[in-house]
């Protein structure tokens, strides 16, 4: 009896300091902010090329000869293989993030810590979601495929170019080469897309210039959002709001150093 209490008192502190470490572990990545976050890697400069890119989708809706063009890119695909047809697609647009937590997992450290780096991509994530469904919905274009009048911009697309984006900007610090890794991939993932016939080619570039951008205003808007809900106030007491869930319900909690 005294060996199965004794067992139970070691389980029991186990959990107790696990909780304690996750605890602490919390702690120190959520209220350092803003400082142990970093910054958008990259110049006010880079943001030219994916504007450059969006304003091409764009202008395909009212210049006639880079329209024009998509139907020449259409008819080159079917031209070179009428019968392509792949999902590949499919994967291939996660995988540039697949790849940075990859990295992560094999001990290869990225720019951030696990907590920022996914709230940075949630972040992301939900600047690209918003503008793909409202301008699906008011440019109501028609796919190649005539499957629907969504095809503008390239949902596949945008979302390999911010996961690509993400890559870059967590490990282009290590290595330029997972970048060009991860825009290989993105390109290709646009590429499937036009062989499929479910974009037309500025819809594609448009894609990529939205998923970019995404990126690189969550970065650039980030630490400012965290800094908001993880300060010290006038008193040097910290101050913690985050995301929870419990029971179903999704909700805040709200924590103050006494």
């Amino acid at each position: 009896m005294k060996k199965i209490l004794f067992a139970l008192l070691c389980i029991v502190s186990l959990q107790v300091n696990a909780q304690k470490k996750l605890g602490d572990t919390i702690k120190k990545d959520l209220l350092t902010a803003p400082d142990t976050v970093k910054r958008l890697h990259s110049k006010a400069w880079a943001l030219v090329p994916p504007a450059i890119l969006i304003a091409y989708g764009f202008s395909s809706f009212e210049v006639q000869p880079i329209r024009h063009f998509d139907y020449y890119i259409h008819s080159e695909t079917q031209a070179t293989d009428a019968g392509f047809h792949t999902k590949a697609e499919s994967y291939f647009q996660f995988a540039p993030v697949a790849m940075t937590y990859g990295l992560n997992l094999v001990g290869i450290e990225g720019k951030n810590r696990f907590i920022d780096r996914t709230a940075l991509l949630g972040l992301s994530g939900g600047i690209l979601a918003s503008v793909d469904f409202s301008l699906k919905h008011l440019t109501h274009r028609l796919r190649p495929n005539g499957n629907d009048y969504y095809s503008f911009p390239s949902g596949h697309t945008s979302t390999a170019f911010l996961g690509a984006e993400f890559l870059a900007q967590e490990y282009s610090g290590k290595s330029v080469w997972y970048g060009v890794a991860g825009y290989t991939i993105a390109a290709t993932t646009g590429i499937f897309r036009l062989y499929n016939r479910d974009h037309w080619f500025s819809d594609v570039v448009a894609g990529a210039g939205f998923g970019i951008i995404s990126t690189k205003a969550a970065y650039l808007v980030y630490p400012y959002i965290r800094n908001a809900l993880t300060h010290k106030d006038k008193n040097g007491k910290s101050t913690l709001i985050m995301p929870m869930y419990q029971d179903g319900a999704v909700g805040l909690s709200f924590a103050k150093e006494l």
